[in-house]
């Protein structure tokens, strides 16, 4: 198959660009060539172009044909207009977070509340018209929600909620831990490489995968006190949690709905569709990618 990926240079495109490759795929990287592949992507052809550019879409899609096309920058829309009518199927990348706070878990692939989170809000609605258009266009169109995204390539979710490298440094040194006092969020790190194989399996399995969004994620989730005990083992630290309300968790301890929604809004998918569908079998599990991700971080002196 001759496949377009947009955004390859990416954490989860890095990881899927070498599994489709090695599966004997035509392989192009769709990319501003801002942002420096986290792996080794030799092989894959690079095409400059700009997916916040409908005109650069249109341009691409115009000289060239594709089987399938991949967003994961978020601008599916632009995507989907420009290849709609020549490529046979378009998958983008979404969130959990578009289903809203879950009523259910493991979450499945329906809306629980309206996201809290604006941007994601719009992109959600943006899926279901797309999947509602495929019906009179060539392509056919998938969506794939990841949970937090993990693993080697980039910094890891940290015990504040962020990406911060001064967390992790914290971490290792033992430092306590405040928690939200309560019941306990459920927390799902997710490899890249575990959510780039539900890509490379909806692309190649079109049939299976038209008109359809799936979940990835690991096989379970970790409770918040889990999350960061796995962190304290991972760092060979005795990390203290100091259980705080909620009122001053928020206001005090991590300010930010970004940052405090990890440990109120449960990140546990459910993955059932992708396994029956598509044959999904994560590799890794929460702790594993963790561990991964920190020795990523040692590997490039991060830490």
């Amino acid at each position: 198959m001759k496949i377009l990926i947009i955004g390859g240079t990416g954490h989860v495109g890095s990881h899927l660009v070498p599994i489709l490759l090695s599966h004997g795929h035509d392989v192009a990287i769709g990319s501003r060539g801002k942002t420096a592949a986290s792996a080794d992507l030799s092989g894959a052809r690079l095409i400059p172009c700009n997916s916040n550019d409908p005109e650069s879409l249109r341009a691409v899609a115009a000289s060239e044909t594709f089987d399938a096309v991949v967003d994961f920058p978020g601008t599916a829309r632009n995507v989907w207009n420009a290849f709609r009518d020549s490529a046979d199927h378009v998958v983008a990348c979404g969130s959990l977070w578009m289903f809203g706070l879950p009523h259910v878990v493991p979450t499945p692939e329906r809306t629980q509340e309206t996201c809290v989170f604006e941007g994601y809000e719009s992109r959600y609605q943006e899926i279901l018209n797309m999947i509602a258009d495929s019906q009179r266009h060539r392509a056919a169109f998938t969506a794939v929600m990841p949970p937090n995204i993990c693993g080697p390539g980039k910094i890891p979710l940290d015990t504040l909620g962020g990406r911060d490298i001064e967390v992790h440094r914290a971490n290792m040194r033992g430092e306590p831990v405040y928690l939200p006092d309560g019941p306990e969020a459920l927390i799902g790190p997710c490899d890249a490489y575990d959510l780039a194989t539900v890509f490379a399996l909806a692309i190649e399995n079109r049939t299976a995968a038209a008109g359809q969004i799936f979940n990835g994620g690991s096989a379970y989730a970790l409770t918040s006190s889990q999350f960061v005990r796995t962190m304290g083992r991972i760092y060979r630290s005795d990390i203290p949690i100091e259980y705080v309300p909620w009122e001053r968790y928020k206001s005090e301890i991590s300010p930010g709905i970004g940052y405090w929604w990890h440990f109120y809004a449960h990140m546990c998918p459910d993955i059932s569709k992708a396994e029956k569908l598509l044959g999904y079998r994560p590799r890794y599990t929460p702790e594993e990618t963790l561990e991964r991700a920190v020795n990523w971080m040692r590997e490039k002196d991060l830490l």
